[in-house]
């Protein structure tokens, strides 16, 4: 038979020290954690975007890290820690930085607290608003006359790089993708027997089949049949003079392709810019049909839409116009 002596521990004596140390400790761990979690799951241009305005944060504060950022902000309580966001909010002002600039960086910075209190790390949240700013969009492009430039300098192009340039300028054109749309894309998402793509649009989760116009469809199987079958990235860097595969082509390397070929081309023009000409075109090709063409654009908002037909058409001045007539 066994018998278990029962012996009673001393209580354990925590030092002040010791308290605040452990509390330190904790507060680091979730600080460190909680930026992490906040930037993961985003695209890497996300992530830049995101950090370059908490770095803007970080600086205010004088903290060596984000995370130090991050921690002297949650160890305020609700009351201190809007006043540093405001306090952070007048600085920026005092910058003179843009008013979207400005609202940038608060929502960056309002968005981690909101983590930071879903994951139970704080009990508030931060309240400083915006500044009211008036919202302008420029949907200025290259011109159709412009996208035709662009095209004529690749029309007899039959080196890798022309035929790989061409089928990025007819996504950008004929389907008005957005530039990280077309950096995304893989081989398995052309359907050429289908005459389709499917495309990962902004801020969603599922690929969306677009249906290719037929002068797309030939430029992005003219690409296809040089780059080969092999599964990966659609678009790769060119190396070698153009004569070698590389690896899939980021956001800045097609900026640079289509601003290269606008220098050549006599035309001033970013993959943006072509997107916007090609839903101006859309509206002026339907009548300002709106709805249809928010279909082609994949903006969320319709209502984005109405900046570039107000652009397109200047409803204001012909109004302006039949006002000042009628007396």
């Amino acid at each position: 038979m066994v018998t278990a002596t029962l012996v009673k521990s001393e209580p354990t004596t925590i030092t002040p020290q010791e308290a605040n140390f452990t509390f330190i400790a904790t507060r680091r761990t979730d600080a460190a954690a909680l930026v992490s979690a906040f930037l993961s799951g985003r695209n890497e241009r996300t992530i830049r975007a995101y950090r370059q305005d908490l770095e803007g944060f970080r600086s205010f504060v004088g903290s060596g890290t984000l995370d130090d950022a991050a921690r002297l902000l949650l160890s305020r309580g609700n009351g201190e820690a809007n006043g540093l966001a405001l306090a952070y909010k007048s600085d920026l002002i005092q910058k003179g930085l843009q008013a979207t600039t400005i609202n940038r960086r608060l929502a960056a910075l309002r968005s981690l607290v909101k983590l930071a209190s879903t994951l139970g790390i704080v009990q508030w949240r931060l309240e400083v608003e915006n500044l009211k700013a008036e919202k302008y969009r420029d949907t200025r492009g290259p011109g159709r006359e412009g996208v035709r430039s662009l095209l004529l300098k690749l029309e007899n192009r039959n080196d890798r790089k022309g035929i790989r340039d061409r089928a990025i300028l007819r996504l950008l054109h004929g389907l008005g993708l957005r530039r990280g749309e077309i950096v995304s894309l893989d081989v398995d998402d052309v359907d050429t027997n289908a005459g389709t793509i499917a495309v990962l649009g902004k801020g969603q989760t599922q690929k969306l089949n677009l249906t290719l116009p037929d002068k797309t469809k030939l430029a992005v199987q003219a690409w296809l049949d040089v780059r080969g079958p092999e599964p990966g990235a659609l678009f790769t860097n060119l190396i070698h003079g153009g004569t070698g595969k590389g690896n899939r082509i980021t956001g800045t390397g097609l900026y640079l392709v289509i601003r290269e070929l606008g220098d050549k081309a006599g035309v001033r023009v970013r993959p943006h810019g072509v997107r916007h000409e090609a839903i101006t075109t859309a509206l002026d090709l339907t009548n300002g049909n709106v709805r249809a063409v928010q279909r082609f654009s994949r903006h969320k908002d319709v209502r984005t839409l109405y900046a570039y037909d107000d652009n397109r058409t200047d409803l204001a001045g012909d109004v302006a116009s039949l006002v000042a007539a009628s007396v």
